[in-house]
């Protein structure tokens, strides 16, 4: 039996730390198919919230459009908070009319910029943020593209109207819940690929 091993030869088993006395590597997180799952489903997040905040836009705006425009306003809560429609040609809250041109392009870069950002997403914290941003910035866009006065230059559609304060849209509620959430998120040191830095 010996003579027959001598002859044949034995297989090399390698050890378990490898040929070269190296412990075997492990997948890093994000590598392969575990990491690249939650990534996954950190951007459905992204887009279900995103799809959300703009549909819930889009409808209250067809409604407002249809039901409020050259309409009395409508008191909600009696004078503190009404229903008024109008038509916003400036940013937010109707800053800076002139510029619409401008808050267009702007709206179109925050949503580019979101998206490359989606690559490397991996906190559920910052997907939230980001869809509500996402959500905001098409449902404004959106108006600023299809309606009158023209292309790139439509006026937004707002109608919540709160006493000694700016009409704004759900599409504000949105950007500015997300922009208040990603504030927080910063001064907690977390990132959005869901590594936490303290400085």
């Amino acid at each position: 039996m010996a003579e027959a091993e001598r002859i044949i030869g034995t297989p090399d088993i390698p050890d378990a730390e490898g040929a070269d006395g190296a412990e075997p590597q492990q997948p890093s997180e994000g590598a392969g198919p575990t990491g690249g799952g939650r990534r996954g489903k950190k951007i459905l997040v992204l887009l279900g919230v995103a799809v959300l905040a703009y549909l819930l836009d889009l409808i209250s705006k067809m409604i407002v459009v249809a039901k409020l425009e050259h309409q009395e306003p409508i008191e909600i809560f009696g004078e503190w908070l009404k229903f008024d429609a109008i038509r916003n040609a400036g940013a937010a809250f109707g800053i800076g009319e002139a510029f619409t041109v401008i808050f267009t392009a702007i709206a179109a870069v925050v949503i580019i910029v979101i998206i490359r950002l989606a690559r490397k997403l991996h906190s559920l914290p910052w997907a939230i943020a980001l869809g509500l941003l996402l959500g905001g910035a098409l449902g404004n866009l959106t108006d600023r593209i299809f309606r009158a006065p023209g292309v790139f230059k439509g006026a937004v559609v707002d109608f919540i109207a709160p006493a000694h304060f700016a009409v704004f849209n759900l599409a504000d509620s949105a950007i500015v819940c997300g922009g208040i959430l990603i504030v927080i998120l910063s001064f907690k040191g977390l990132d959005p690929d869901g590594t936490v830095h303290k400085d």
